[in-house]
């Protein structure tokens, strides 16, 4: 009788096995191959052992019993034998995801660098659910190029820390965009004008298709909350993540610090848009730290978590700011303590400003306006929104329209100088009457004006001009990338100076308006 045996290196060799005349060929011996190594004997062996898997099931339950009744009572042949089916179930599975794989990445029709190209054009959620399908987009959806614009925002609090990192060191260098925390789903709603301050318990109450099963199990869940740690990665593998970040929004991390969030900015040094809302640190800290290693910013969106509490602002740190970052084209600073003075040398100081909104701003009373137009960084503005500043009086507001009507401020296309609680003026009542609003609009026919106040006692007025409807619908922050992110501020005051009644407001349309832009100004 001969066997046959198959090396890795050798030929095929025949080995003559001697049957001893007093044995029988059911238990004669065979001779092993002298150049048979371990690891083809544990390989024939399990060959050997899977041809079993013909054999009824029957057959293989008697033989294992009988070998059990064979050997000592404690014996722990059954623990091995789970053991072994469990290894050979993993090894098993695995070889057959490897098969799956490799027959995907035949089948697959398109080239690996415009498979990356074309993951790389998912949001983050997806490119999750895309490596999930199987191995092969799981090694694709590997490449930093995937990564490179990362959006962890979220409804309720579902992204931990441990999601942040992986993230981020899966992106590398590569990483250019990075938004992350709660969005209220209001603010999510196109068309509508929402404040983007929320809390995680509001989050979670507000959330759609959220039980309340799942509200109580997240209370008080760590795993699910963002801490001040939460952006440490950015400055990971000697700051390499950070090294090229370009975006970096982060909306409502509660447990962020100033101190954590200046020492990510540190990080960022080629940022050119930054959005913080909700976020409780300060104002006078966050700018020195953006003045100081972002220099190249474009865009700054920053609300307070705290409307009108935050006085924090020096006129130092203006002037700093000014001289560090003169790239900014936008610049949105709402719900914090603004004096005239320091706004003056912001908007003065800066020479390729044209978006400005100080929405909710407690102390600004108008004062920077004058002569604004005169000096190289009014000039440039396109929009500008007073929107719900408390102390903003009439007589500036009045002055501002009479310098447009001069001919100033020729590129800006946006005005909203609403008020909920009305301008402040000496008289009793706020009469809009006294403001040029009709004779503006005649000589600006492609400027939108909006002017919305409180029924009480005066009424609102919203003007609209005949415009192009692009043009009209310019109500938010333009990002960096010049698409229109609608993120307005609801102010929260409750000051002792009077109480807008918002239910009652009154909108008077001038000239032809769409529905839409009727529904936004309402």
């Amino acid at each position: 009788m001969r066997l046959v045996m198959d090396t890795v290196e050798e030929e095929f060799v025949e080995i003559p096995i001697p049957i001893p005349s007093s044995t029988s060929s059911s238990s004669m011996a065979k001779r092993p191959c002298p150049s048979q190594n371990p690891r083809m004997e544990l390989e024939n062996l399990l060959y050997q052992f899977l041809s079993l898997s013909d054999r009824p099931s029957l057959s293989l339950d008697l033989s294992f019993e009988n070998l059990l009744q064979s050997m000592p009572p404690d014996t722990d042949l059954i623990d091995r034998a789970l053991k072994m089916g469990s290894l050979l179930l993993d090894a098993a599975k695995h070889s057959s995801r490897k098969r799956a794989s490799n027959h995907n990445s035949i089948v697959w029709p398109l080239p690996p660098d415009l498979t990356f190209k074309i993951f790389s054009m998912l949001d983050t959620q997806s490119l999750c659910y895309v490596s999930a399908a199987c191995s092969f987009f799981s090694k694709c959806a590997k490449d930093p190029l995937c990564y490179e614009n990362l959006d962890l925002t979220t409804l309720v609090p579902k992204v931990n820390n441990a999601v942040v990192a992986t993230m981020i060191q899966r992106a590398g260098k590569a990483l250019r965009s990075l938004k992350l925390g709660v969005v209220p789903a209001t603010a999510c709603s196109p068309g509508f004008c929402q404040p983007m301050v929320s809390t995680i318990r509001k989050a979670i109450v507000e959330a759609p298709n959220f039980s309340w099963n799942d509200k109580r199990s997240r209370q008080g869940r760590e795993s699910s909350v963002l801490t001040r740690c939460c952006l440490s990665p950015l400055s990971g593998d000697g700051g390499a993540p950070g090294a090229l970040l370009r975006k970096l929004h982060l909306y409502n991390i509660e447990r962020m610090d100033s101190t954590s969030l200046c020492g990510a900015l540190s990080a960022c040094p080629s940022l050119l848009d930054l959005e913080i809302v909700g976020i409780h640190v300060e104002l006078r800290q966050t700018l020195m730290s953006v003045s100081a290693n972002c220099h190249l910013i474009e865009r700054l969106f920053f609300e307070s978590s705290r409307t009108g509490r935050d006085d924090s602002l020096k006129a130092q740190t203006c002037s700093e700011l000014v001289n560090n970052c003169p790239n900014l084209t936008s610049l949105s600073l709402r719900g914090f303590k603004l004096h005239d003075c320091k706004v003056r040398i912001l908007v003065k100081g800066f020479r390729k400003l044209k978006y400005v909104d100080f929405s909710s701003s407690y102390s600004i009373t108008g004062n920077f306006l004058r002569n604004l137009g005169n000096c190289n960084g009014g000039n440039l503005l396109e929009v500008l929104i007073l929107r719900d500043c408390m102390h903003l009086k009439e007589m500036e507001v009045i002055r501002f329209l009479t310098a447009i009507l001069a001919g100033d401020f020729k590129l800006l296309m946006h005005l909203d100088i609403s008020n909920r609680e009305g301008l402040a003026c000496e008289a009793d009542w706020y009469h809009s009457s006294n403001m040029p609003i009709k004779q503006v609009l005649e000589a600006r026919p492609d400027m939108r004006l909006v002017a919305e106040y409180p029924s009480e006692g005066s009424y609102a007025e919203t003007f609209d001009a005949e415009m192009n409807s692009d043009i009209s619908l310019q109500f938010s922050s333009p990002t960096s990338d010049g698409s229109i992110f609608m993120s307005t501020s609801e102010s929260s005051y409750n000051s002792d100076h009077g109480s807008g009644n918002e239910e009652g407001q009154d909108a008077v349309i001038y000239g032809e308006s769409s529905d839409e832009d009727n529904n936004m100004n309402l």
